[in-house]
Order: C-alpha cells, then sequence, then structure tokens
C-alpha cells in the first residue's frame, strides 16, 4: 500500500484506488473499481422549509427518499440502523445535511422504517438501483 504524505494534513487519505475522507465521525470509502461504497455517522430526519428539492422533485415526505451532500441524484442507498439492525432503501434526491457528523437526511418516512424520530447512528452502502 502506498500512503501520499502529502495529503496528510488535509483530511484526505489515498491508498491505491481507495479514498478515505474524514469529517467529524463520518468516513467514506469508495473502491475504485468495484463502485463499492460505505459510509458510517448520523441519520437525522427533514425539516421540510421548501416545496421542491434540489433534484427539482417535489418535497413527499412520506416518499421513502433522502438528502446526501454528494452522491448523484437518483442513487438508492440502503442504510442500516446500527443499534436495531432495520434498513431500508432511500433514493437520494436532496442535498445536505450541513451539519457536521450527519451523513443523510432521511423522509419522515424513511426514519419512521428505522425505527427513530430524531437522530440516529447509521451505515450506509449503495443498493443496486
Amino acid at each position: 500500500m502506498k500512503y501520499t504524505a502529502d495529503h496528510a494534513n488535509d483530511g484526505i487519505v489515498r491508498i491505491i484506488g481507495v479514498v478515505m475522507t474524514i469529517c467529524g465521525a463520518a468516513a467514506l470509502f469508495i473502491a475504485g473499481s468495484s463502485g463499492a461504497m460505505a459510509e458510517s455517522g448520523i441519520a437525522s430526519v427533514y425539516a421540510y422549509s421548501v416545496s421542491k428539492t434540489a433534484s427539482g422533485e417535489r418535497a413527499n415526505p412520506a416518499g421513502l427518499t433522502a438528502a446526501h451532500r454528494t452522491l448523484a441524484f437518483g442513487t438508492h442507498v440502503r442504510v442500516t440502523h446500527r443499534r436495531n439492525g432495520r434498513t431500508v432503501t432511500v433514493r437520494i434526491n436532496d442535498r445536505g445535511p450541513f451539519v457536521r457528523g450527519r451523513v443523510i437526511d432521511l423522509t419522515p418516512a424513511g426514519a419512521r422504517a428505522l425505527g427513530f424520530s430524531g437522530l440516529a447512528p447509521v451505515k450506509l452502502d449503495l443498493a443496486q438501483n
């Protein structure tokens, strides 16, 4: 494994085909060719204040959608509650959350499916579209 020391202080570590970003309690691992992704951190529930999402869709609190900072719109993500083991698959259609340590904003329907109403520790994995 090679470690590029020129990135040691910027929070990004590169190890042949893998980029690991450390951001508070969150860690994102992307494997170069497989497209695999796993991310852990805190999930929160959307606070709806506008009628449209960043993708242009109408906001739907009853839908299984979510906001993520970087994943492409339309990406399906399997979200697992780390304490109770419940899992739900959501589609990314918005940007956020913009609070340190939080990795995903879920609709109220998505949060209910996982069994929480405020904040919860979660793991994210790419799901098959």
